[in-house]
């Protein structure tokens, strides 16, 4: 018979190892969550030619998408709160889960767009409720490191989605992408449902107070624009650039599989560089909103090399240079983020953050259609340098913001820092 002393050791053992459950299956759900954006843009040639798709009609899919996103990512933090973490993750996953097996089934241009546009009402709902449930299951010391776990799963399933849709239909129709994505999704449920303990945290009821005292802030304002402004370049990385090397730089889908992965690799290491930068300056003595804006200025300066990735004579070279431009934007938006933390009130960092992202989602719903007319009309060239003006525009308007950011090393910048709503 076991002991009451054995009872304990393993219940102890079991509290110890549930928590890093937890984040194994975050880092497997955003995993899931970035292919699932990206297959779109890898078979974009293939569903255009057989739906008779123009590259504007490309961009109103995506466009649509990118709608539902920012209304998501409002939203999301009033659902999570209150339903939960375990029942609104497992209410996000599943429906983008279902939508972006739908998209298999879509046989004309409308049944397409409602397929995404349901693909991002569900996706945002994700980065809100993972560092919920982070908070819920981790002590403080060790919420940071968990955050940077889960939140490199996005740019693993950057990485390997080029290569793994690029196999995946090589032997099957291009539509079994969206259901094995789909069919993913929706295996990984029962493991978090079953799986995720939490703690006594009870679903909290929804305050319209705070939200209007966050709109009420000029700050919110300018940080809602400066993400509208510069998400635009990702998104174009995100869902144009893999078409563009297939159909402009003429590459092949094994070709693209064996060198498309490096931009989102450097995007990657742009997240991890980002946060240690700041946190290497702000603990050399340097005010957190110095520090914030020291790296978003080097990020600034690297963007505008951005049109010789469209200029250079070799495909290799142009992914050199978007990879360039892909991690001096994802460095850029770790610090935006963590300015976040700094700038609001702990009860209004959820609400701020969520406001915040819905800038990104309409900053690239306007961006897809400008992308889709130039493109049809005078090519990728002129987007490549529209994007090299976006993020010193966008740190002009943001220059006197960070002289609002009090001094401070707090463990919340830290973990704001590892964690972004791509």
């Amino acid at each position: 018979m076991p002991t009451e002393k054995m009872q304990q050791d393993h219940t102890s053992t079991k509290a110890l190892h549930r928590p890093w459950f937890v984040v194994g299956l975050l880092f497997v759900v955003a995993l899931i969550n970035y292919f699932d954006r990206q297959s779109l843009s890898v078979v974009a040639p293939r569903f255009q030619q057989e739906l008779h798709l123009s590259d504007q009609g490309y961009a109103h899919v995506i466009s649509l998408f990118l709608l539902a996103s920012a209304f998501a990512y409002a939203i999301s933090g009033f659902i999570s709160d209150a339903l939960g973490t375990r029942r609104s993750m497992a209410l996000f996953v599943g429906w983008w889960s279902l939508a972006e097996a739908a998209t298999a089934f879509a046989t004309s241009t409308f049944q397409l767009s409602l397929a995404r546009f349901c693909l991002g009402l569900g996706e945002p709902g994700l980065w809100v409720a993972a560092p919920k449930a982070v908070g819920e299951t981790f002590d403080r010391p060790r919420r940071g490191l968990a955050i940077g776990i889960y939140t490199m799963g996005a740019t693993v399933g950057a990485v390997v989605a080029i290569p793994v849709i690029a196999a995946i239909t090589s032997h099957l129709p291009w539509r079994a992408v969206f259901l094995i994505d789909g069919a993913a999704g929706l295996v990984w449920l029962p493991f978090w449902v079953f799986g995720y303990g939490g703690s006594k945290v009870h679903p909290k009821s929804v305050s319209t107070g705070v939200m209007r005292e966050v709109l009420s802030r000029r700050k919110t304002w300018q940080l809602m624009i400066a993400r509208g402004l510069t998400d635009p370049v990702w998104y174009f990385y995100l869902f144009w650039f893999p078409k563009y090397l297939l159909t402009t730089r003429h590459l092949s889908l094994p070709q693209l599989a064996r060198v498309g992965w490096i931009v989102y690799l450097a995007a990657g290491i742009g997240t991890l560089l980002g946060g240690l930068l700041s946190g290497r300056l702000i603990r050399r003595g340097m005010s957190a909103g110095f520090a914030y804006r020291r790296v978003m200025l080097l990020a600034a300066i690297l963007v505008p090399l951005s049109p010789l990735a469209g200029l250079v004579s070799t495909a290799g070279v142009a992914i050199v240079f978007a990879s360039v431009i892909a991690l001096a934007h994802m460095a850029w938006l770790v610090n935006l983020t963590s300015t976040i933390v700094e700038l609001f009130p702990s009860n209004q960092v959820g609400k701020a953050a969520g406001l915040v992202a819905a800038g990104s989602g309409f900053g690239g719903m306007v961006s897809s259609e400008i992308i889709g007319y130039f493109v049809m009309h005078q090519g990728y060239l002129p987007v490549f340098f529209i994007m090299a003006i976006l993020h010193p525009l966008a740190i002009a308007i943001l220059w006197k913001a960070f002289a609002d950011v009090p001094p401070t090393n707090s463990v919340a910048t830290i973990e704001t820092a590892l964690t972004v709503t791509p």
